[in-house]
């Protein structure tokens, strides 16, 4: 037996399961087990998670892998791929009122309450952890300030360059908490901000005054869902695991993420879904349509900043493309991602789209909760991760911190 079908065999899933995980084909998967073809050295990399954390859930049921916090948690989609990986949420802060509504509608077995403002909120007070996961907000830092004071003669340090920004909460729990690892997942452009200082603030308090071996990866979610969305993700570990993203590698698929897999099929395959499709064959309710106004302006705002040679317009795409990026400004014209109709106006993507557009759920499920309205839902979907590629880096690091929870952290022993 192969070394990668012995690690199937541990993981407990059917070979269609390993292949839907490693976003390959079946026959892939099969040549892989029987020894036809190696397998690539990711692939590899996310069994080997999947079967240690599936070891460490079978060793003892009541016992997690390892235990995780969820900071600024919108809607849980870097929990979801932690979970994915045998571990447990044992704390969550969000201070917007209606993400806490739908975190709330789709973690409601949680033995905690989502806790709100984490500025407000002592390191202390926060629960023993494994794993901190943070999708923290981009803000700037007085770096400028630093020189000055050397000027003055004044002390300064890292905890003066992040004052007064939400990474200095990321940075004061882990200080005191000392977790094995975390994750922290922001825009592609928190490298380039303020010319690279915001980024350069970040890794020097990571790697010099906390000490944590660092790694960082930008990644498309193109390979996964029909969507370009380019996000950076920094995994931290307190000790030399030797953890790289080098060998992170990107599905190859037979079949490209389109569209057409994440839209109401609008042809009976699909049962109604409250107030965004009508009639028995799910047909996208008419109020996600543009009206007239709308799309004259639309269209006339494209062709002036055409006439002036710049990029500024709508996208225009059907069922065989990939959208643009999602925003969380969505609600406000839907410019960024139009879905051609037969005939007629274009029409925005309603939040059960949006759903499936982040991964959050499958194409025609409707299992994920969305109890909040309609602009809060493109808010809340526009500002969250791609839950598939998170899913795929949880797996990746799976090795490294399955090993870590194992052990527990001296405070979570």
């Amino acid at each position: 037996m192969t070394e990668f079908a012995e690690l199937v065999a541990k993981t407990g899933l059917t070979l269609s399961e390993i292949a839907h995980e490693l976003g390959v084909c079946e026959r892939t998967v099969r040549r892989y087990v029987e020894g036809e073809t190696r397998p690539k050295a990711r692939d590899l990399q996310v069994v080997k998670g999947l079967s240690l954390a599936s070891d460490s859930i079978a060793t003892n049921s009541h016992e997690p892998a390892f235990r995780f916090i969820d900071l600024f948690a919108g809607i849980g989609g870097l929990r979801l791929g932690f979970e994915a990986i045998g571990g447990k949420c044992v704390f969550t802060s969000e201070w917007d009122k209606y993400s806490q509504k739908t975190y709330r509608a789709n973690f409601p077995e949680d033995d905690h309450e989502i806790s709100g403002d984490i500025t407000k909120i002592a390191a202390s007070d926060v629960p023993a952890h494994d794993v901190l996961l943070a999708g923290f907000p981009c803000q700037p830092f007085s770096i400028a300030g630093v020189s000055k004071k050397n000027a003055l003669g004044r002390a300064h340090g890292f905890n003066c360059d992040t004052q007064g920004t939400l990474f200095f909460d990321v940075q004061r729990i882990i200080a005191h908490h000392r977790p094995k690892a975390f994750l922290l997942e922001n825009v592609k452009n928190l490298i380039s901000h303020d010319k690279g200082r915001t980024f350069e603030v970040i890794r020097t308090v990571l790697e010099e005054e906390l000490c944590y071996q660092v790694d960082w990866r930008v990644i498309d979610a193109k390979p996964w869902l029909p969507q370009h969305r380019e996000r950076i993700f920094i995994a931290g570990f307190r000790e030399d695991c030797g953890f790289s993203f080098k060998n992170f590698e990107i599905p190859s698929t037979d079949k490209k993420p389109v569209l057409g897999d994440i839209l109401h099929p609008e042809n009976g395959e699909e049962g109604p879904d409250k107030h965004y499709t009508d009639g028995n064959i799910g047909s996208v309710s008419q109020k996600y349509t543009l009206t007239d106004k709308l799309w004259e302006y639309l269209q006339n705002y494209a062709e002036k900043h055409k006439a002036k040679g710049n990029g500024f317009g709508f996208g225009l795409v059907d069922k065989r493309d990939i959208a643009r990026t999602l925003s969380a400004r969505y609600y406000k014209d839907g410019s960024e991602i139009l879905i051609k109709r037969e005939s007629g106006n274009p029409r925005r993507l309603t939040p059960r789209e949006c759903a499936r557009l982040m991964g959050f759920e499958g194409p025609r499920s409707q299992d994920f909760k969305i109890p909040v309205s309609d602009t809060q839902a493109y808010r809340q979907f526009g500002n969250s991760v791609c839950v598939p590629v998170v899913k795929a880096v949880a797996e990746y690091m799976a090795p490294f911190v399955t090993n870590a929870g194992n052990e527990k952290s001296d405070k979570a022993a």
